[in-house]
């Protein structure tokens, strides 16, 4: 399981730095990654909660500023990194997820590359582009059939596919 979200302010990313302590940070400011080797630039690459300064004015130039934490176990961190997403555009990403056999539809239940996202203030997983609404993702590689397939986790909880699937 990993979580990601992209944080517009100096509090949001001192309050998630507390938070989720092993949480690591990325400047997604465009001006800094076009930049050549610039020593004001640090968070051009990764770094961790305990490298990153609580300095509002050394953060501010570096905003938006995305935090991620990736490969955690299922239940450790989903409901502190919920509290903390606000309105920006995040997700929670379940992967190798192992589905149930239904024979019924043709399908045999693997591991391989299946898993659910659930994105916060926004309608896709593919996108950044908010919209105010939260949306569940269920990734399915199967190249025949998938969308017979996609409607059956729907239907398990109540709810039915709202968009077409993507290739």
């Amino acid at each position: 399981m990993s979580v990601d979200v992209e944080l517009c302010t100096v509090v949001e990313v001192l309050r998630l730095r507390r938070a989720l302590p092993d949480a690591w940070f990325r400047t997604e400011n465009d001006a800094i990654w076009a930049r050549v080797v610039d020593e004001d630039a640090d968070l051009r690459t990764d770094g961790h909660a305990s490298e990153l300064s609580e300095d509002a004015d050394d953060l501010a130039p570096l905003l938006p500023i995305g935090t991620f934490i990736l490969d955690q176990p299922v239940g450790s961190v989903e409901d502190r990194f919920t509290g903390l997403v606000g309105d920006n555009h995040g997700m929670i990403r379940w992967e190798q997820l192992i589905w149930p056999e239904v024979p019924e539809l043709g399908y045999g239940g693997r591991v391989e590359h299946d898993g659910v996202t659930l994105v916060f203030n926004c309608d896709d997983a593919g996108t950044d582009l908010q919209v105010g609404a939260h949306t569940v993702c269920v990734d399915l590689h199967r190249k025949r059939d998938a969308g017979r397939y996609t409607a059956w986790p729907a239907e398990q909880v109540g709810r039915s596919v709202i968009g077409p699937p993507y290739r």
